[in-house]
């Protein structure tokens, strides 16, 4: 049956009847109140910045990686971060908490292992001993003082890592202007019995097929005149070239040879060559380079690798003279006015290349890894 409003009643009956079906739509009647804005259930997201396990070194503060959280509806949000890295080896745990404004909770966790410092094998094969020995090298020992001489610095290595408030190292695989083949690392370096020991490696890293270190002394311990003593035991081995050396202070403002350079001690392997010191200079001779050394040969059945000996220049404004366990090896006049860069100071470089233009490159009777052992540096300067 059809209903028939009055006319002036079918207007508000039309509003009625779309009332009624709006709130049925959309859930409404039944006395409710009408704001249905749907409840926020979703957890925010915690970010980490870097691995969520590392390993860390003992000995160094460890620096966290920044840790960030964000919400759906509140964006970035607080991240709390519990838990501490201890100092001694084990395996620790960093958690990381973030509540957004609903209360709705988030957790991430990062494990860091503190590992001891990679023990130095310094011995002369490849042993697996936890902690083996050094070898009881026999060899030259210097006087720890000289009449009319003052002791101006010295490092006996006497400490249990690299004295970082004299040396820094030096990283990278240039080639280093000679086309070396390693890749110089501070993990090859290490102290421990009374030496610094720089070991070479046969090991891809970083592009490279051999690592190494080279570690200096610039901007922190620098010298003019005086009498220098190192007592090292070399590596041995084609391609092998470690190098006592010094560079100009002014190296980083004037560069290469312009700076002056003092190489105390070179041995180049391979070939029997072992037993053969070098001590040369390098300057700057009207814009070109020059240079001029000399070496020493030592008595039959000697080489630089199989004891310890003293490497020594003597240096004041008129001269350089190298010496190897106080025998002469070399003498530089150095009072030419074009010479003028060696009556300044200069800072020590200590570092095994592998390969080169000089030595050449490793070959398969090269045995590795190959290490330079350093007793001591010691610098008298006069009264």
């Amino acid at each position: 049956m059809a209903l028939n409003f009055p006319p002036r009643f079918a207007h508000q009956s039309l509003i009625a009847a779309v009332t009624a079906l709006a709130i049925t739509a959309c859930g409404g009647g039944g006395g409710g109140t009408g704001n249905n804005t749907a409840a926020d259930t979703t957890n925010p997201v915690i970010n980490l910045n870097g691995a969520a396990a590392v390993n860390h070194e003992q000995g160094t503060a460890y620096t966290d990686t920044l840790v960030t959280a964000v919400d759906n509806i509140d964006g970035a949000i607080a991240v709390t971060t519990s838990g501490a890295v201890g100092t001694e080896p084990g395996t620790y745990t960093l958690t990381y908490t973030a509540r957004d404004a609903a209360g709705n909770p988030a957790t991430a966790r990062r494990t860091v292992t503190v590992t001891a410092p990679a023990v130095c094998i310094a011995s002369t094969d490849d042993s697996t001993e936890a902690s083996p020995t050094i070898p009881s090298y026999y060899g030259y020992t210097s006087p720890q003082t000289y009449s009319g001489y003052s002791l101006a610095w010295s490092d006996e290595f006497s400490a249990t890592s690299l004295d970082q408030d004299s040396w820094t190292f030096e990283t990278g695989n240039s080639g280093w202007g000679n086309n070396e083949l390693q890749y110089y690392r501070p993990e090859n370096t290490c102290v421990r019995e009374g030496l610094l020991i720089i070991e070479a490696k046969e090991e891809s890293f970083g592009g490279a097929a051999y690592t190494s270190s080279r570690i200096k002394t610039q901007d922190k311990q620098s010298f003019r005149y005086g009498r220098i003593d190192i007592r090292a035991v070399t590596p041995a081995g084609q391609g092998l070239w470690p190098a006592l050396w010094m560079l100009g202070q002014s190296f980083s403002a004037v560069g290469w040879p312009n700076s002056g350079e003092i190489d105390i001690m070179e041995m180049i392997g391979g070939s029997g060559r072992e037993n053969t010191t070098h001590g040369t200079i390098h300057w700057s001779n009207n814009g070109s380079h020059a240079y001029y050394g000399d070496e020493l040969t030592l008595a039959a059945g000697e080489t630089l690798a199989s004891a310890f000996h003293v490497f020594t220049i003597i240096w004041d404004s008129n001269s350089i003279t190298w010496y190897i366990d106080d025998i002469q090896v070399h003498f530089m006049d150095i009072t030419p006015a074009g010479m003028a860069a060696f009556r300044e100071e200069f800072f020590f470089i200590f570092n095994v290349a592998v390969g080169g233009n000089w030595p050449g490159p490793p070959n398969a009777s090269t045995v590795f890894p190959q290490r330079m052992l350093v007793d001591y540096v010691r610098v008298f300067q006069k009264d």
